[in-house]
């Protein structure tokens, strides 16, 4: 593992090598990326911390971790004022979706918002199309239907649907529907910076965060009640969930096409249904381990017909 995590992190030999990058590597990236992003949610809860102060120290401590690491390998290079536009709208992005996501944890669970939150493969593929002009993959769009009704039977969404929804819920749905669309633009936006080491962009995206979200910070500061396990939380999280996994899956963005980026997506909400399940003590019932068979089979078919084509 040690060198899985210095080769995903190490400056290439030259900055042209980077911006031809192949696409070899980005795909396992890819998914240790979101097999940690399901690891997210139970992170923020046990932290005990208001959601602004779960991201600001997200990006406070993912930002001093990545300028380290950029600053001892070396890892720079100037942006041109375009550069600096999409890295500003991606880390935009990214952090209204943070905010949006872990909000919507809070009102309908982690789970209903996972799910509700897998939309975004969809709008990354429409975006991608319309502004990348990015075929859109009809083969395998039954693939991506087939795992994101697979995350509805898992979570227990579409049971809510029948028995009907509070106005909490409805709430946290409306806000992870919101973060989905925000990080699909993020997605596409870091796709704009090939030139630039992901470790670079994250960073820079990070710091952004930090210093923009500090004046609300600052007026919630007498909220924030800190332990051993809320520092322990927003360590992991500011620094494996944050410095290490963007700068996994910002190479990934920069090597994949949209539509495998959409697919291996789905291994997010897999891996936060096995947290609920092993964490948090839930009991699935037999449609929702239905569910689970159905994400993880719909997932080994797109990536059957990628190979294909």
């Amino acid at each position: 593992m040690t060198s899985q995590i210095s080769s995903s992190l190490q400056a290439p030999a030259s900055r042209p090598a980077l911006a031809a990058a192949p696409p070899s590597g980005g795909t396992w990236r890819m998914m240790l990326a979101m097999a940690l992003s399901g690891t997210i949610g139970l992170l923020v809860v046990e932290s005990g911390l208001p959601v602004l102060w779960v991201v600001w120290l997200r990006c406070l401590l993912g930002g001093l971790g990545l300028a380290a690491w950029v600053g001892w390998s070396g890892q720079w290079s100037r942006l041109s004022w375009r550069e600096w536009g999409w890295l500003l709208l991606g880390a935009a992005a990214l952090i209204v979706n943070w905010l949006c996501l872990f909000r919507a944890y809070e009102y309908s669970g982690i789970a209903i918002a996972t799910v509700v939150y897998h939309v975004q493969p969809f709008l990354l593929l429409l975006l991608a199309a319309l502004l990348q002009r990015e075929p859109v993959p009809l083969n395998r769009l039954p693939w991506l239907v087939l795992a994101l009704v697979g995350v509805g039977l898992s979570s227990g969404l579409l049971g809510l649907a029948g028995q009907g929804a509070s106005q909490g819920q409805l709430l946290g749905i409306g806000l992870a529907l919101l973060a989905a669309g925000l990080y699909a633009l993020a997605t596409l936006a870091t796709q704009r910076l090939k030139r630039i080491a992901p470790a670079q962009i994250a960073m820079l995206q990070m710091l952004a965060g930090s210093l923009s979200l500090l004046p609300w910070v600052w007026e919630l500061r007498d909220q924030a009640v800190f332990g051993l396990r809320a520092w322990g939380a927003v360590l992991v999280l500011g620094l494996v969930h944050t410095a290490w996994m963007y700068t996994l899956m910002y190479t990934a963005f920069q090597r994949l096409q949209a539509q495998a980026i959409a697919g291996l997506s789905f291994i997010y909400p897999v891996m936060a249904l096995l947290v609920d399940l092993i964490w948090f003590g839930a009991r699935p019932q037999p449609v929702q381990w239905l569910g689970m068979a159905m994400i993880l089979g719909a997932l080994a078919a797109y990536r059957r017909s990628e190979r294909k084509t």
